[in-house]
Formats: structure tokens, sequence, C-alpha cells
């Protein structure tokens, strides 16, 4: 990587947050961590700024885009709040929770930032960093992940200088994400609600609060949400899930007793893997060998959300 290409980074301290702060309002891109993974960020009320978030990321224009908010307060100026997405809302923010709610049609939000839908997507972060930001400059700010649109997601700011360069004016480097993978995503229906994308949490958490999940109709309305294409998070290789062994030209990543190269997590421990999943494409796709081998990873609990990122990786 050159000098030039890392050049955008700067650790975060008053002086480089106030310079975020600046950047932001007047729109620019910044790009900075979140508890999931790094996002990159514009502010959401400005089509010019949103519109440079899709070129940053060539990124397609009928994927919409999450709002990042400080607070409940601030999320039900933009989209209307029924008594499930305030409990949820209560429960889990600021957290790795998005909420897919109606828009308001009085909210100061760009067009592009729905792609056109009636609804919108929402996150109250947890970061402190990203908070701190969301605080300074009092506006909702548009962040999907700081990267190559289907590329695989940045948990550090140097997979995000690799990715998008110096098209980002700042990378904030707040240190390596500490959950590695997206938002949980739910959206509300008049039948009950749905998971449109599994994430850090649960759909049995979010059933302990507002029932079991029962709306079977929104995997069927097409794109509805950030991170539902089929294809995704793809580290430029052909991918093989699900492998005890790897062929000999095939990078291996491990689980458990399964070694690998590299391992999401030697102990079984799926918050390990969750963290270290992202770390680990980009270490095979940056490897010698033309394909990528990875080794089961069990299904409940926060693995559900590895293994759509997985299945979407090898699509």
């Amino acid at each position: 990587m050159s000098d030039k290409s890392i050049s955008n980074i700067r650790k975060v301290d008053a002086t480089a947050l106030q310079e975020a702060v600046a950047l932001l309002c007047a729109g620019e891109l910044v790009a900075l961590p979140t508890e999931t993974v790094y996002g990159l960020a514009a502010r959401a009320d400005s089509e010019s700024a949103v519109a440079k978030i899709y070129r940053a990321k060539g990124r397609p224009d009928f994927n919409p885009l999450i709002v990042h908010v400080p607070s409940l307060e601030a999320a039900e100026q933009i989209a209307a709040f029924d008594d499930r997405a305030r409990a949820l809302a209560a429960s889990f923010w600021p957290g790795a929770l998005t909420l897919v709610l109606p828009l308001k049609a009085d909210a100061a939000i760009a067009p592009a930032v729905t792609a056109g839908l009636p609804t919108i997507a929402l996150r109250c972060p947890a970061h402190p960093v990203m908070r701190a930001v969301l605080a300074k400059t009092g506006l909702p700010l548009a962040a999907p992940s700081a990267n190559r649109s289907g590329g695989v997601s940045p948990s550090t700011a140097d997979h995000v200088a690799a990715s998008l360069g110096v098209d980002v004016k700042l990378i904030l480097d707040g240190g390596a994400a500490q959950q590695g993978i997206e938002s949980t995503i739910v959206i509300f229906r008049d039948t009950g609600w749905s998971l449109l994308r599994p994430g850090p949490i649960t759909a049995s958490q979010i059933a302990e609060i507002i029932g079991e999940e029962n709306d079977v109709t929104a995997s069927l309305s097409g794109i509805e949400a950030p991170g539902q294409l089929a294809s995704h998070y793809a580290p430029g290789k052909p991918v093989r899930l699900d492998a005890l062994t790897a062929e000999a030209d095939e990078f291996h990543i491990g689980f458990g007793a399964v070694a690998g190269e590299v391992t999401l997590t030697a102990s079984g421990d799926l918050a390990e893997a969750a963290a270290r999943l992202y770390t680990c494409l980009h270490l095979a796709a940056g490897a010698a060998q033309p394909r990528i081998a990875i080794a089961p990873v069990p299904h409940e609990g926060i693995g559900a959300a590895i293994n759509d990122r997985l299945s979407r990786a090898a699509t």
C-alpha cells in the first residue's frame, strides 16, 4: 500500500474528531469505527453528500442506507415508531440493532438514502467515536460499511484504506471493530415482524421482547434494507463452505478443532469468530491461493449471522 493511500488515516483524538465533524458538516465523507464494522459516513440530509457514498462504494442505487442517530428521540423525528419498535429500542439501543420503520413525510432525509422506499433503516450505535461524532454534528448520518460494494466489510482502518483509498477525506482509526459483523435488521408489519438480516442481536433475543417472529412475507418482498443482496461480502475468489480440509489451491479458514491457515476461533467461541470474520476473509483475499475453503461454523446464536455472511461471500 502506498503512503498516499494511508495518509488519510488518523488516530482518534480531539483534533481528529473536530476535523471529522467539520468535514461531515461540509458534506464530505468520513470513515469511522462502530461496534459492528467501520462505516462510511455522510450527512443524511444532503443529496450531494449521499451521492458521494454511492460513488465511493460503487453501490447500486436501489440498495438503501442505514441512518445512524444519537438517540430514540432523534430517531422519532425521522420515522414512525410503534410500541414494538420502542420496546426494542429501549432494550438494544445504543447497540447493533437496525429498525426498518415508516419514514415520516417531513423527515429531512435525502431521497437516495431510502432508495425510493417508504421506510427507513435506523440505528443508534454504541461505539464512543460514532456517538461523539453524532453529538457534535447534530446530524443524522448515513453510514454503510466503508468498503467497495459487494466486497469484504472492513473491521480495521487499514481495511478501509485498502478498499477506498483517498476517495475518503478522513479515516478515523479507533482500533479493530469489537463485534465484527453488521447489525441485526428487523422490519415490522401489521402481521408481525421479520428478521431481514441476522447480526449480533439474535432472533431469540428479539422474541423475548416482542414475541416470536411471525411474518413470512418479508423475505418475498425484494430489497427492503441494506445487506440483502444475494452476493455480498465477497473476497474476490471462489469460496467453499463447510470444508474440514483444504485442497492444494485453497486457503483454509478454520473454526474450533479445524485449525486452517488462520482460524475464526480455536476455542469455538462464536463471538470471537464474528469479530474475526472479516479479518480472516481479508487475509484469504490477499493470499496466494486462488480459492478459499472455510470450516463449518455452528448455526446457533450469532452463528446464524456468521453463516449468512459466509453464504453471501460464496455466492
